[in-house]
């Protein structure tokens, strides 16, 4: 869910981790797991543990009062044939369940939508159409019918060299390939990339079984970067969101880089708008205000060179614009004429996801990822309380409430801070003017308050059947060897983790609780490692980098990974279906699994548990290092031409709806 590593961008950031912009020294959450585990007597010597048997885990890295319930003896919530893990040029669903191409980037979404036409793609044909790299997939109802209802997906970013034939040239006898630099005549790719971004809205409609789309559904939709948007909230109006375009700081046009989002109580699309950084070049004038607010961004990355053709991506010409993203955009599909709305109230950095519950006491809370190496976990509680009866009532709820940041401390228990002006830190003597200053530079105002930096927080699902919070943790490997100890030997964090958090007295919006890792990820077979999988997972049950997640009605976790490989893990991404409970608690079993060079994303699990909707991101843009291709992948090479596997055809990221053969619950 993050921005990939791409070989034909030079300037774009290590994108599988980011580059780890937090210049604080608050604690880590290394030190912290280190010092915690310590405190309450973890089994000692793992290390010096030979490697074992590739099916389990030596148990020596969780703690004593864990190892029991993590020990695989418990009866698994799940019970479906487990995929093997692999690397080839399709996916695989586990017997008994069928995975079904539900949309492809470029499938019309409107009956008088173009054909798709991928070596005479335009912008305005790419605007009726499916989007690329479908990320964060939600499911909306029509009329309370299960088997009726709006599809919302996030397109997260582009790959020219994916997208558009001729990108490559070939420089040598040796394979040795380049990205073909920008020209202008390319406006018409960077406008077709544009289009490519943002989201898009259908109606489906399950038949006979099958899911399909509707492509004369009245409420069918494309969000862009060139849709006007809404800002609302405390940054509203504010003089550091004015640009030429807009004198107001009301007003925008376009979301970029969507990773995963969400879907409110209320039926409205939550987009989360994540990497923005690369999207912006040029430089500052000389002494500009914002110089510490984008560099705590990573802005300008340039990556995409828009501002080659569109000023606004040009902070020398437009020093603003970039204060405009992001954020989170609430989209009320219902009516197709809505104007998107920026809530300016959840703050302001790179969000991974946006997952809501309604709260004991009637409040809305938001969990946030600031997807960033030793960046924070926040959540959003709001000041007003869902109205289950008006839904009118609820639309601007996310204008007004309380954005908080978490510390974990050693001992198990946790605080959220309110990132509130005038409160602590955030005030003028520190270079905030009002609440508004607090949300634009949140990274900022959170380094201020004591934030517990964390291993890249990706998305945060809350579980309503028990209260807890499952936070995905993708990885780390700028954690230095002084960071851990024999209790927690994750120094060059390379396969991420999973932590849950227990709400004080399972309320969602109070401001203390407790936490424990679920699972530490990795292979259980090299001892080093120190992988916590139980030891009824098997080998090809564990996996590296938790990235996406789903709770499904009966309380039960599914997680997406995003980085694994065959020189990471061997294996492909997927979803694993995970054990949280006692006896059972670490077990993973792989359900799904992408081809070469995807990611995966989702998975939306409905209501009735009779379907699992997953996007597969970017396939094809890998595969140097897996001995079925060995070289770089792109559009005239590709390492698979999934999902078409037709000559010429690149492969095109799309959404799937797995179903079990002949109906039925998943799992």
């Amino acid at each position: 869910m993050t921005e990939r590593l791409n070989p034909f961008r030079s300037s774009r950031l290590e994108q599988s981790e980011g580059p780890g912009l937090n210049p604080t020294s608050n604690p880590t959450m290394g030190e912290i797991i280190a010092e915690r585990f310590s405190r309450r007597g973890v089994l000692k010597g793992a290390l010096a543990t030979a490697a074992i048997a590739a099916t389990v885990s030596p148990l020596a890295l969780i703690t004593a009062d864990r190892a029991a319930a993590a020990d695989g003896t418990g009866k698994s919530a799940f019970d479906f044939p487990e995929v093997e893990a692999g690397i080839d040029t399709t996916h695989h669903v586990a017997d008994g369940y069928d995975a079904d191409i539900l949309l492809r980037w470029g499938d019309p979404l409107f009956t008088d939508a173009p054909a798709f036409d991928v070596r005479a793609q335009t912008p305005a044909a790419q605007e009726r159409q499916f989007g690329y790299n479908n990320d964060f997939v939600g499911f909306i109802p029509l009329e309370g019918d299960a088997n009726h209802g709006l599809l919302v997906v996030n397109h997260e970013y582009t790959d020219a060299h994916m997208m558009f034939p001729g990108i490559v040239e070939i420089v040598d006898d040796e394979g040795g390939e380049k990205v073909i630099s920008l020209t202008p005549a390319d406006q018409n790719r960077v406008d077709v990339e544009m289009a490519a971004h943002g989201g898009t809205i259908v109606e489906i409609r399950k038949t006979g079984g099958k899911w399909q789309v509707v492509t004369d559904g009245a409420l069918n939709r494309r969000i862009t970067v060139g849709t006007e948007m809404e800002v609302t909230g405390p940054a509203a109006g504010s003089p550091r969101l004015v640009t030429a375009a807009d004198p107001t700081g009301r007003k925008v046009f376009g979301t970029i880089n969507n990773c995963a989002g969400g879907v409110t109580p209320w039926g409205t699309y939550i987009m989360a708008e994540e990497n923005i950084h690369g999207y912006f070049m040029g430089e500052l004038p000389a002494g500009h205000r914002e110089a510490q607010n984008y560099e705590r961004l990573g802005i300008p990355e340039g990556s995409y060179e828009w501002g080659k053709f569109h000023d606004r991506f040009d902070v020398s010409k437009d020093p603003n614009e970039a204060n405009r993203f992001g954020w989170v955009v609430e989209v009320d599909v219902l009516d197709p004429t809505s104007v998107p709305r920026k809530r300016t109230a959840l703050g302001r950095f790179k969000h991974e996801g946006a997952e809501s519950i309604v709260a004991p006491g009637g409040q809305v809370v938001f969990y946030l990822g600031d997807d960033e190496r030793f960046d924070y976990v926040y959540k959003f509680v709001s000041a007003g309380k869902f109205n289950a009866d008006d839904r009118a009532a609820n639309l601007n709820l996310l204008d007004e409430g309380t954005l908080y940041v978490a510390r974990f401390d050693a001992d198990g228990t946790m605080v959220w801070l309110p990132l509130t002006f005038g409160e602590g830190p955030l005030t003028t003597a520190n270079g905030f003017e009002n609440q508004a200053d607090v949300l634009i530079e949140t990274r900022r105002a959170a380094d201020l308050l004591g934030a517990t930096p964390m291993d890249r927080p990706e998305d945060i699902e809350p579980n309503a059947s028990n209260g807890h919070v499952y936070v995905m943790l993708t990885n780390n490997t700028k954690r230095k060897a002084d960071d851990v100890n024999p209790a927690n030997p994750r120094a060059d964090n390379a396969f991420g983790h999973i932590i849950e958090i227990i709400e004080a007295e399972g309320d969602f919006a109070a401001t203390t609780g407790t936490w424990e890792i679920l699972l530490k990820c990795g292979d259980p077979s090299i001892a080093e490692v120190g992988a916590t999988f139980s030891t009824a997972t098997t080998v090809n049950g564990w996996f590296g980098m938790p990235d996406n997640c789903s709770v499904d009605s009966d309380g039960r976790l599914w997680v997406a990974t995003d980085g694994n490989s065959p020189s990471a893990t061997g294996r492909t991404d997927g979803v694993w279906a995970v054990d949280t409970a006692e006896g059972a608690r670490g077990t993973s079993r792989l359900f799904f699994r992408v081809p070469v060079g995807a990611e995966m994303c989702g998975p939306r699990m409905l209501d009735d548990m009779e379907t699992m909707f997953v996007a597969v991101q970017h396939p094809g843009d890998g595969g140097d290092d897996w001995e079925g291709f060995g070289r770089l992948s792109h559009f005239d090479d590709p390492s698979t031409r999934w999902p078409d596997f037709a000559d010429g055809t690149p492969p095109r990221p799309s959404v799937m709806a797995i179903t079990r053969t002949g109906g039925g619950r998943i799992g």
